[in-house]
């Protein structure tokens, strides 16, 4: 019994040890410092240029994708359930509100235009409101460090308004509001 205790003990105390100064974070962020106004993939940036081909063959660009709209929407997709769940509220709650916005899947996932073609007709998104990027060499998944729901918003004038995690919808709406 004793022996159990001891054990317990030595193998709590290694863990803290592994944690470093973990034990006592500084709350600093060390993230760099964003330059606005410049290109790059935060918000206050403008957004590097791209391509990437939509699931019809056509080539999407930064420019083409805000092109006569107020902005561009793109939600960064692995055709999960987090994810359809979060397309469904886009799709439903969102985007009707904005028909002067464009709005992105980004299927970084998949590695071809078919395949994603194949895997937004199975999740039932193929023909509907958002046009599905096949981000085949990873170019937006780069410049934006998009990942599973990561959603970002662009301006008609190219900058980035939001880059962030999809959570309940009501930051997006905020920021396609505030679009001019």
């Amino acid at each position: 019994m004793f022996s159990c205790k001891l054990i317990g003990l030595l193998l709590f105390f290694f863990m803290l040890a592994a944690c470093g100064d973990n034990l006592f974070p500084s709350g600093e962020d060390k993230r760099p410092s964003v330059q606005a106004g410049i290109s790059g993939g935060s918000v206050s940036q403008y957004a590097p240029d791209f391509s990437a081909s939509d699931t019809n063959g056509t080539v999407v660009t930064r420019a083409s994708s805000v092109a006569g709209k107020k902005g561009a929407v793109f939600y960064f997709t692995m055709w999960c359930p987090i994810c359809d769940s979060h397309m469904s509220s886009i799709r439903a709650s969102i985007a009707p509100s904005f028909p002067d916005v464009n709005f992105y899947l980004v299927d970084y996932v998949s590695g071809s235009i078919a395949a994603a073609a194949d895997a937004a007709s199975a999740d039932g998104y193929a023909g509907g409101f958002f046009t599905i990027l096949a981000d085949t060499n990873h170019t937006l998944l780069n410049n934006f460090q998009g990942t599973m729901g990561t959603t970002v918003v662009i301006d008609s004038a190219g900058m980035i308004m939001m880059n962030e995690d999809y959570r309940d919808g009501s930051n997006l709406r905020s920021i396609l509001t505030s679009l001019k």
